[in-house]
């Protein structure tokens, strides 16, 4: 399968790819592509990494799995394609977006793309999926590499904005320098999460652009 990302982030996980590891992903993801429908489409599968390059990543949200049915991963976490409906979880995003900031917020369109072209990258744990079948694709490889993402930007870089949503990617997050980043954390947008009262209310797009601003960075327009 070929390696289809932005030469930034070659750069940066240049060692990560040489790794045995990696290569065996490299090749389970391709045999599952090859003998099975797959999501997102192979050439989406860093679209998180190519719409955020390294030297623009200011925000990072971490989702678990791509969606799995038919036409609704585009390869950016929590994002689906032009004219698909938008999953629950998204729908509570928007609802708490729109609350957040103060003005009625009615969101037809689930592509988050504006976003990742604003330097949020929108990271999934695991990268692929086989089609219909939730988790198929967990513990091949992929949540070693995103966990190195993770730590890279860490290590490398200063005053990024995580955003941690649920007890899944908390777990992701254990890492971070919360000395060098602003570390946000609440329940999951899943209705489950959002109806026991985990999740709206935690104002984070709200304290996310504030604390841009106070580095000197451009606030996101969501």
């Amino acid at each position: 399968m070929k390696l289809n990302i932005d030469s930034s982030w070659k750069t940066e996980l240049n060692d990560e790819f040489e790794k045995p590891y990696f290569q065996e992903l490299l090749e389970f993801v391709s045999n599952e592509y090859a003998e099975n429908i797959c999501y997102p489409e192979i050439e989406s599968i860093f679209q998180a990494f190519n719409k955020a390059t390294f030297d623009k990543v200011k925000v990072v949200i971490i989702g678990q799995d791509p969606y799995h049915g038919e036409g609704q991963a585009n390869g950016l976490s929590f994002s689906v394609n032009n004219g698909i409906a938008n999953p629950p979880s998204l729908r509570n995003i928007f609802i708490e977006l729109g609350s957040d900031l103060g003005r009625p917020y009615n969101k037809e369109n689930g592509n988050l793309e504006k976003w990742a072209n604003q330097g949020i990258l929108l990271l999934n744990a695991v990268l692929t999926v086989r089609g219909g079948e939730a988790g198929s694709h967990q513990n091949k490889g992929w949540e070693k590499f995103t966990d190195a993402v993770i730590k890279k930007l860490s290590e490398e870089k200063e005053n990024i904005v995580f955003l941690l949503w649920g007890g899944y990617a908390k777990k992701k997050g254990r890492k971070i320098d919360t000395a060098k980043h602003l570390v946000l954390t609440s329940g999951h947008p899943s209705p489950l999460s959002a109806n026991r009262g985990y999740w709206f209310g935690n104002n984070h797009f709200s304290k996310t652009n504030k604390y841009l601003q106070n580095k000197d960075k451009l606030p996101i327009n969501w």
